[in-house]
């Protein structure tokens, strides 16, 4: 019994130490991917069956998520395009966000936020080959129970944040 304590206090000490963690593609090649895009579509990722019915108390669903990053973005200046607009623009560029959850323990939640950039690129080798690929992303994991959910609300905003402060960079 107390060797399982051990290991669940150190499972808890690794995850509290990644709770604030943030990996990214995020250089200064990267940035020059953002640097002709005019205006950019969101698209959010389903939420997860496994956290859905808590997360909606906090408002973390995939509408609200859509929103909050749509409002973020228009606010620093950014043009959200309509989906319509988007399959008009040249290189659809997308901002793809995703949250990963997984319940390792009853009621705690491990997640995922990424936020990536999708653009129209073509292979240098064969430039008749097009297709979509990630230009530039960041990701964030964390540790949340159904009583810290909004933790989830608060670094998906902080990670528009610093895709907005990239893409501020290269204007």
């Amino acid at each position: 019994m107390k060797q399982r304590l051990y290991y669940l206090a150190a499972v808890i000490v690794v995850l509290i130490m990644w709770s604030s963690s943030a990996i990214a593609i995020d250089s200064e090649i990267t940035r020059k991917t953002l640097v002709d895009i005019r205006g950019i579509h969101v698209f959010v990722e389903n939420i997860q069956p496994n956290i859905e019915k808590y997360a909606s108390r906090f408002k973390i669903t995939k509408e609200q998520i859509q929103q909050d990053v749509e409002q973020r973005l228009k606010n620093a200046g950014i043009v959200v395009l309509s989906y319509n607009d988007w399959l008009k623009t040249a290189g659809r560029p997308m901002l793809y966000v995703n949250v990963n959850t997984h319940e390792y323990e009853k009621y705690w939640y491990s997640y995922t936020i990424s936020l990536d950039v999708q653009q129209g690129v073509m292979l240098e080798t064969n430039p008749k080959i097009k297709t979509i690929a990630t230009t530039w992303s960041i990701e964030m994991t964390g540790i949340a129970n159904i009583g810290t959910l909004d933790s989830i609300k608060t670094n998906t905003a902080y990670l528009v944040d610093r895709f907005i402060n990239a893409y501020r960079s290269v204007r």
